[in-house]
Order: structure tokens, then C-alpha cells, then sequence
């Protein structure tokens, strides 16, 4: 299955029904009186939340729906038959927004939740409705109304608890396979990573969360390198983000320098998201000693003016993973409890989201404006090379 997280569709109601315009004709009843019936409601079009999608793939071709219109009344006060509604349905997780004006229409979370994007039109009045003790026969009616036509842009963010960030190679996937049942492509090679992944991570009975992997970032993200930023936008959802940081590059690089340079990514692309919490892990510590580890540690620390909690793990050898996974359970659930029990809390966290996937959607914009005007400067109109049209296979 192919993975693709956002998608930009037409979606237009069904016109309501006319009126009818019609007089009982009936042998032995004279002047029998005006029986047009009303036309039918026009259906309206929803989006629902469905937890067996993972992709927006069937909104990438497909991209004009309407509903069904509402029947013309008839003749004995019939009324039209009303259009059935269009149910249109999307992974949870995606945010829907108007096209033309930005605005936000919805969140979709949890199956089998709706969301009305276009409403039907509504019926014409037959002439029945017009009778009165003045006006006996009327011979008017009224037609339906249009339904609503909207351009809507839907955009998929994976629901997850924990994030990962780091470079390529940091050892995100390897970490993922070693604390849920999700199995990533890994290898020694970096950008194995090609789209976000997810594991359900089982601390004890009824005690889990869901951790998120994305693909690694390097420096100049934020301008296009690499993948770029595309994906950091699934991050916006994430209670908490895990900071890894290979303690043993192979190019032998700095890994405070390392380290510092995903934090600037962080902020050019979302100043709000870098401000999330975060904690720190260093991984790959069975590939050095204790003097090294401690010496490297506090290299990362500094570098990063570093106050918050740190781990040291070995993914590919299951230490300390279990001590972080526990600890990370039990943040989660403070948190919970602190946002139920706290409405302020949790409005703060709502405002947080929103200014965050507002900057996520600011910066990936520009980032589009920038290179149509590189291939619009090099006098090539091809999207080749543009992130935006990357379709790749979803290994989840």
C-alpha cells in the first residue's frame, strides 16, 4: 500500500427537490384543490473517521464527490425522495480544512466520528403550501436550494504518544522494533526510513501507548534537504519527544554538534513544537565503554545547555529500554490524569496543538512557494524533485 498524508478535494451537496405544481383531478370532487408535494432534502456529505485506514491514497486520484439530489414532489402532495448522504471516509488523525479560507473545520480521532463538510440543499415547496382562505388555486411553487461546494484539504497526522527524533542512523527504528511489535526496515545505511511508523509499546496489563517513528533529519531540512520537513508535522500530535542521539557515528562525527543541529531544524520548522517536552536518549552505548559514554554525555549535555532527563540505551541490545519505557508510561499517565482534572491545562494543550499545526502548515507552505519559484526560475514547469508528489510504500 502506498502512503500519502495529505489530499485536496471537491465535495458538493445534493440540490434539494423543486416543488410541485399540480391539482386533484378526480371524478365527483370539483375545484379537488392544489396536491403538488414538496421536493426532497438534498444529501449532505460527511467525513468519518475510519481505524482501518492507515493512507490517503484513495483521495489522490479521485478528488470530486457529490452527493446525491433530492426528487421533485409530485402530483396527490408526493414528496420527492430525499438524497442520501455521502459518507466519505479517512484515517484518524486527519485534520480537514477549507481550501480557500484556511479555516479549520475539524479533527477527526476516533472511529466512526462525523464531520458535516457540505450540507444538502433544501426542498421547494409545493403548491399545497401556498393554499389559503384568498388564494384557493396557487399555481406557484418554490425550487430547491443548491447544496454547499467546498474545496477541502485533508491532512493526515498520526495519533501517537511518543515521537522519535534524530538524525539517520540514530538508531529510531531499531528502537521501535525493540519496544513494540512494529517492525521497520533497518539497515546501516541512512534514510531507511522512508515514512512515519508506529508501535504500540505494552508496559504491563491495560498499560500501553503508542510511539511514532519518523524519517531521521539532517541539516538543512528545513530548506529541503534530505526528505526535508515533511514529516515533522506528525509530531504535532506527541505528548512527549525522544531526542536520540548516536553516541557512535560512523563518520565520526560530534554528537553534541549532531545533536544541536536537529534542534535548529526543530525551530525553523515550529518554534512551538521545539518548546514541547523532551527528553534526551543516547543510544548505541554497547558500542562503547563506560569513560567514553560519560565523556560523550556530557559533551551532548553541554552542547545542547541540557536540563531535562537523559537515558542511555542500546536499541540492538534491549538496555535500559524497559527502565525508559516505564518511565515514559508513567509521564503519560500524569499527564492524562493532569489534562482531565484540569480544564485550563487542557485548553492550554489545545491552544498549543493548534499553533503548532498552524507553523507546521506556514512552513511547509513556504518551503512549496520557494522551490515552484526555483523550477519557475530554471524554466522547467516538471514537479520532479518535489516531496509533495513522494509516494512511497507503507511499511507499517
Amino acid at each position: 500500500m502506498k502512503f500519502v498524508d495529505e489530499a485536496t478535494i471537491e465535495v458538493t451537496a445534493g440540490k434539494g427537490g423543486n416543488g410541485c405544481v399540480s391539482f386533484r383531478r378526480e371524478k365527483f370532487v370539483p375545484k379537488g384543490g392544489p396536491d403538488g408535494g414538496d421536493g426532497g432534502d438534498g444529501g449532505s456529505v460527511y467525513i468519518e473517521g475510519d481505524d482501518s485506514l492507515n493512507t490517503m491514497i484513495d483521495y489522490r486520484y479521485t478528488r470530486r464527490f457529490r452527493a446525491e439530489s433530492g426528487e421533485a414532489g409530485r402530483g396527490r402532495n408526493c414528496s420527492g425522495k430525499s438524497g442520501s448522504d455521502l459518507v466519505l471516509p479517512v484515517p484518524l488523525g486527519t485534520t480537514v480544512l477549507d481550501e480557500s479560507s484556511g479555516e479549520i473545520l475539524g479533527d477527526i480521532r476516533e472511529a466512526g466520528e462525523r464531520l458535516l463538510v457540505a450540507q444538502g440543499g433544501f426542498h421547494g415547496l409545493g403548491n399545497t403550501r401556498y393554499k389559503s382562505s384568498i388564494n384557493r388555486a396557487p399555481r406557484q411553487s418554490s425550487p430547491g436550494s443548491e447544496g454547499e461546494s467546498r474545496q477541502l484539504k485533508l491532512e493526515l497526522k498520526v495519533l501517537a504518544d511518543v515521537g522519535l527524533l534524530g538524525l539517520p542512523n540514530a538508531g529510531k527504528s531499531t528502537l521501535i522494533r525493540a519496544v513494540s511489535a512494529a517492525t521497520p526496515k533497518v539497515a546501516d545505511y541512512p534514510f531507511t526510513t522512508l515514512i512515519p511508523n508506529l508501535g504500540v509499546v505494552k508496559v504491563d496489563a491495560y498499560r500501553s501507548f503508542v510511539v511514532a517513528d519518523i524519517p531521521g533529519l539532517i541539516e538543512g531540512a528545513s530548506e529541503g534537504a534530505g526528505l526535508g520537513i515533511r514529516f515533522l508535522k506528525h509530531l504535532t500530535r506527541n505528548r512527549v519527544l525522544l531526542h536520540l542521539v548516536d553516541v557512535a557515528p560512523l563518520d565520526g562525527s560530534d554528537p553534541g554538534q549532531a545533536a544541536c543541529a536537529v534542534i535548529r531544524e526543530l525551530e525553523a520548522f515550529s518554534p512551538t513544537l521545539a518548546r514541547r517536552p523532551r527528553w534526551l536518549v543516547l543510544n548505541k552505548t554497547d558500542l562503547v565503554d563506560e569513560a567514553t559514554l560519560s565523556a560523550c554525555r556530557d559533551r551532548v549535555v553541554a552542547a545542547l545547555n541540557w536540563s531535562g532527563p537523559v537515558y542511555s540505551v542500546s536499541a540492538v541490545a534491549g538496555r535500559g529500554t524497559e527502565r525508559l519505557c516505564g518511565d515514559l508510561m508513567t509521564y503519560l499517565e500524569e499527564q492524562q490524569a493532569r489534562f482531565r482534572d484540569d480544564a485550563e491545562a487542557a485548553e492550554t494543550e489545545r491552544l498549543a496543538q493548534e499553533q503548532m499545526q498552524q507553523e507546521a502548515r506556514e512552513r511547509i507552505a513556504a518551503l512549496q512557494a520557494a522551490r515552484a519559484q526555483a523550477r519557475q526560475a530554471l524554466g522547467s514547469e516538471s514537479d520532479v524533485g518535489d516531496d509533495d508528489d513522494v509516494v512511497v510504500e507503507y511499511r507499517h
